[in-house]
């Protein structure tokens, strides 16, 4: 039986919670309507930690790792994050802009933020996702939709499908056929 996770007023209920500054009030808060699918690991095909909960919330320290001096000054959030266990962190409401997508278009329409939510899966494009990231994420899809109606499965798209060539999460590992038979 599948668990079912509550949204109340854009938070999910009894999840963990860690607020980014990182995001803006949406321009038209009934316009949420496309769900985006992300890929992150910070230091880079390295798991575990609470580095992503840093970056998103401004506070990462760039001397723990090489790459983080490259990234030190990037703002960047999303509204959930799903680690490889399948624990879910939500760092900005959903009724709010997230800064994830960056210079996106969907269906001719930039500026994906405004009308988006992001959720990023703890990950690479070098391995598989786990199957614990998959039960959660399509527990928080499903959610997702009923609260939200204006997504509709056909608006659920990766981070590459709204920006080609600059972007390629969820990346080639991501099962969309069998994440999509779960969504329908």
């Amino acid at each position: 039986m599948q668990k079912t996770l509550k949204i109340e007023n854009g938070w999910l209920v009894d999840q963990k919670r860690v607020l980014s500054p990182h995001f803006d009030p949406r321009p038209i808060i009934d316009d949420i309507s496309l769900l985006v699918i992300h890929y992150i690991s910070l230091p880079p095909d390295e798991f575990g930690g609470d580095f992503v909960d840093q970056f998103f919330q401004g506070k990462l320290d760039p001397t723990q790792h090489p790459y983080f001096e490259e990234i030190k000054d990037l703002r960047v959030s999303a509204h959930c994050f799903i680690n490889r266990e399948g624990k879910l962190t939500q760092y900005v409401n959903f009724n709010d802009m997230a800064w994830h997508a960056g210079l996106s278009s969907f269906q001719g329409r930039e500026k994906c933020n405004q009308f988006s939510i992001g959720i990023e899966l703890e990950g690479s494009n070098n391995q598989p996702f786990t199957a614990e990231q998959y039960q959660t994420l399509i527990q928080l899809t499903h959610s997702i939709l009923q609260t939200y109606p204006k997504i509709t499965p056909d608006r659920i798209v990766g981070h590459s499908d709204i920006a080609p060539g600059r972007k390629i999460d969820p990346g080639q590992y991501f099962d969309w056929e069998y994440y999509r038979s779960q969504v329908k």
